[in-house]
């Protein structure tokens, strides 16, 4: 029981001491394992490209490939078990679930139908918003803006800005140089 109590103490006080500097240094309060996981390590671990980060409460399965300086964040599903990729320097938000297979037809017939799978292609420079779904067999362009909470259930062209459930283009990215335009097209 001692060594319990020890074992415990040392790890309240690893939290105690991320904690303080997590706060200090980034102004954050975040869950024990975010704090001690390094997120660019484990984006080495699982062979992104360079400079790529992905926090540890995010869930990676089969095939998954992901270019440099992309950052994945917490709590989010990258289902690779049909194939996917993603592009550099992507910004995947908070929550969003990327699935390259899905289990309708299983279930629909009591396991009789096979799971069925297709690929997800992300292009570079592509901002996801938080909570957005992405379903298999989905091509996403470069320079693409995903709104929060949106469907993406068919491809988007590249600069495109797209939302809603299901999503639809509702908007283009224009490039100017260093120049970001974000137009929306208005609603008739």
């Amino acid at each position: 029981m001692k060594n319990t109590k020890a074992v415990f103490d040392s790890l309240l006080q690893v939290y105690n001491e991320r904690t303080q500097y997590f706060h200090k240094k980034f102004k954050r309060s975040l869950p024990f394992n975010e704090m001690i996981v390094d997120r660019w390590e484990k984006a080495r671990y699982l062979k992104f490209g360079k400079n790529a980060s992905i926090y540890d409460s995010s869930l990676v399965f089969g095939n998954v490939k992901v270019g440099k300086m992309t950052w994945v964040g917490p709590f989010t599903i990258l289902d690779g078990t049909g194939g996917l990729v993603i592009g550099s320097c992507c910004s995947i938000s908070t929550g969003v679930q990327i699935y390259s297979h899905d289990t309708v037809k299983w279930a629909l017939t009591a396991g009789k139908a096979v799971y069925e799978y297709g690929p997800v292609i992300i292009g570079n420079n592509c901002y996801i918003g938080p909570n957005a779904v992405i379903v298999k067999n989905v091509k996403i362009g470069d320079c693409c803006v995903i709104g929060a909470n949106s469907l993406v259930n068919k491809d988007v062209p590249s600069h495109s800005i797209v939302a809603g459930t299901p999503a639809k283009i509702i908007g283009e990215v224009i490039l100017k140089g260093k120049k970001v335009e974000l137009k929306y097209f208005s609603v008739k």
